[in-house]
Order: C-alpha cells, then structure tokens, then sequence
C-alpha cells in the first residue's frame, strides 16, 4: 500500500540519517581561539574577549613546549594532549567579578587571577573523533555537553611536521600576549553546538514525521529536562548571579518575572530574561549594574540600545553610596577609554567601541541581545518552536498561557531527547 511504501521510505531516510559522521556538520567550520589554561589570566581573557567577533573562547590545558621526538624519547610519558576544559564569555567575568569583594580599593587581583577561575566546576565540553557518528553526538548532548570539540583534519602530516619547529617556538608566546587557533602539530579543532545539530536534522526534518506537526504540549517537551531559574522583577540583580550562572551551565536564560496574572494562581507573569548570551555582548562594567540594580532594571541596562544615561548616572551614584572604591576605578577607566583609542582597561585591552557599555560581537551574538523573552503557547508546533528558536539565534522557548503566565521553557536539549527517542524505536 501507499502508506506502506510511505513508511519504508522514511525508514531509508533514518538509515541515511543515521548513517552521518559528526565531521558532515563541521564543514565549514572555523578553528577554535583559545586560551592556555597554564598562562592565560583574566585579564588575557577579556581582552581576548573584547578582541573577538564570536561570544565564546575555548580554555585548553596544553604543553606546547613538548614535541615529537621528545614523546618518542620519553616512550610517551609526559606526553602532551591538548584538552579543551571549556568555555567562557563574557557573562563569566561579569559573574566573577560581580562575587568578587566589591569593597576592595582595586579590582587587580582579580585580573590577575588564573582563567581557570571562570570555568563552570563541571566542564559543558566534549572531545569526540571525526568520526564519531550522529546519534553518539546526541546522546552527548542530552548527556549534558553544550560544545563537541573536533579535531579539523585540513593539512597533510607532512606539512604539519614542516610547521612543527616554529610552532613550538611561538606557540607559548602567542598563547600568552592573546589567542591561538593552532595547537602541537599544527592541529586546529573546531565546535559543534546544539543549534548546529539542531539546523542538521532540520534538513530531514520529515524522517520524525509526525512529529513536528505535533504541539508541544502533547508531545510532553515543556520542562521535561530543566528547572525553571527564575527571580523577581523588583529583586536586586546581584541575588540573580548564582541563577545567571546555573544559566550559563544549562545554556538556557534566567526568567525575570512578576505576580499577579491570578490571586489564586501561583504562577507569576514573564517580564522578560537575563540571558548570558545578552550579558556576554557587554563589557565587564555590566558588573557594576549587577550590583546596583534591581533584576528588572538590569534587564534595560544591558538591552541591545543600550542603557539610558539616567541608568547610567543612578549606577554611578549607587556605587559610591556602597563605597564600592574597585567597581568605580573600573567604570572610570572604562569609561575614559572609550575617548581615546590609546588607553587601556585595567584588564590590559584597548577599547574599540564607543561605548564603555558594550562591545563589538558577531551579528549572530547581537541578535541574541535584547532582553525581551522568545516565546510560544503550548499549542504551538514542534516544528514552530524549533524554527522560532533557529532564527533569533536561542537555544530554547519560553512557553506563556494566554493571560502571559510562564508555564516553562522548551531547549534544544528536550527536543533532541524527543528526536532520540523516536530513532531509538526506528532502530
């Protein structure tokens, strides 16, 4: 019959789906820049930052002193293994920043500190060979990576061996005065996201057929693999940062919100976010709104127009009401950067924006923001939601009733385990 016919060609299509290598999703893909673990600081790191298009830097543990034929000489002891121990943006620092003594005189030890500091305790990254096929990508991510690190395979060995000798004298010089894409023998890895993932299925989006026609309520997606972090619209900023940093490690965003949709309803109206994504298109002086500001308030700070001088000003003030000495001293010195191309932050960067209150980023990273909240209903198609995140660059949905009540959030992740599930019955 038709719909037999019709089901053994969707078959065939899972099969070839099946079928694909994690390296078909990395065509295209740029080398990571990445940070020494063993020399970056935190000055490095935002410098580096600052100097980058994309929102996100790799921190690696490598010896790049270490070479071939001492691997050989040494029968592989010492030998040297990049590992990528994660990722950081500018939402890391600002958080660091923001527990950090705030009545210190001057903000230098904690530039001073080790990048390793603003690593999540439990790395979100993933090696995995070239070859490692789809579905082990997947259940990686629904294990809990955000990043798959793969290793680039671009140059021959014989010209990797060619480069070998000045690698090793400059690798550990480039590595310490900003970023590098290369590592020991010449190698270069890239990443892979969820939303990477999420665009190649996509493709064959009709092999889960039924279901993205489904909504997302009867598929049973919403909240199904993440608590909600929540925090009052009129609460202060700097009770959020533990919640902002659980963000950051579960790639979702911290929901701003107030109540009142209904006396009797213990659901509370969705305002808006703090996401890291709009944090990490800030500077490190989106600190001081954290720790002046109430979260509703901090949501219009780091807005994409940018904040209002008014803001500005009452930011100012509350600073020195609270003596924060450390806080001023870097706004101020931000803020006289931004006149002058010839002076730098006390995290060591010259300033190349026009504002001390953001920086320049990837268009994709700027679209992510804004502090208005992405959001469906729960009768809203699968397929609805997956296109609604793709295009505003977000890695999940906020989900509202009808009176803008927040019910919960649909990720990339639950989406995913949904895919896997249903390859898992074709299988």
């Amino acid at each position: 019959s038709s719909e037999t016919k019709f089901s053994l060609f969707l078959i065939c299509m899972a099969l070839s789906l099946l079928s694909h290598e994690i390296s078909d999703i990395c065509i295209g893909k740029p080398p990571l820049r990445c940070l020494s673990a063993a020399v970056a600081t935190v000055a490095d790191a935002i410098a580096a930052l600052k100097s980058s298009d994309e929102p996100f830097l790799s921190v690696w543990s490598c010896n790049h002193d270490v070479t071939d034929d001492d691997d050989n000489n040494n029968n592989n002891n010492n030998k040297c293994d990049c590992e990528c121990l994660g990722k950081i943006c500018m939402a890391d620092v600002i958080c660091y920043i923001s527990k950090f003594d705030n009545n210190v005189l001057s903000l230098s030890s904690a530039f001073d500190a080790s990048v390793s500091v603003l690593l999540l305790p439990k790395s979100t990254v993933v090696h995995v060979e070239s070859s490692c096929n789809l579905i082990e990508a997947i259940d990686l991510i629904i294990g809990g990576a955000q990043n798959l690190i793969v290793p680039i395979q671009t140059k021959s060995i014989a010209k990797r061996r060619r480069e070998q000798k000045l690698l090793t004298r400059n690798a550990v010089v480039s590595l310490t005065a900003t970023t590098t894409t290369t590592h020991r023998n010449s190698r270069q890895f890239c990443w892979i996201t969820q939303e990477d993932i999420i665009r190649f299925l996509l493709d064959s989006i009709s092999v889960f057929s039924p279901l993205p026609a489904i909504s997302i309520s009867d598929l049973g997606v919403v909240n199904s693999t993440h608590a909600i972090l929540a925090v009052d619209y009129y609460s202060s900023a700097a009770s959020a940062v533990s919640a902002i940093s659980r963000a950051i490690s579960d790639n979702i965003s911290v929901a701003v919100v107030d109540g009142g949709c209904d006396l009797e309803d213990p659901r509370a109206a969705l305002i808006g976010e703090i996401s890291p994504m709009t944090l990490a298109c800030c500077d490190e002086t989106a600190a001081a709104a954290v720790a002046t500001l109430s979260a509703g308030d901090l949501m219009t700070y780091i807005d994409g127009s940018g904040p209002p001088e008014s803001l500005v000003r009452f930011v100012r003030n509350r600073l020195e009401e609270k003596s924060m000495v450390g806080l001023i001293t870097l706004v101020d010195s931000l803020s006289g950067c931004s006149s002058s191309s010839d002076e730098e932050s006390p995290a060591g960067r010259t300033r190349t924006s026009s504002s001390s209150f953001g920086r320049s980023v990837s268009s994709a990273a700027r679209m992510a923001r804004k502090s208005v909240a992405i959001v469906c209903n729960r009768k809203s198609s699968l397929m609805a939601v997956m296109i609604q995140a793709i295009t505003q660059r977000v890695s999940y949905v906020w989900v509202t009733d009808e009176d803008g009540c927040l019910i919960g959030m649909v990720t990339f992740v639950d989406i995913l385990k949904l895919f896997r599930g249903f390859l898992n019955d074709l299988e």
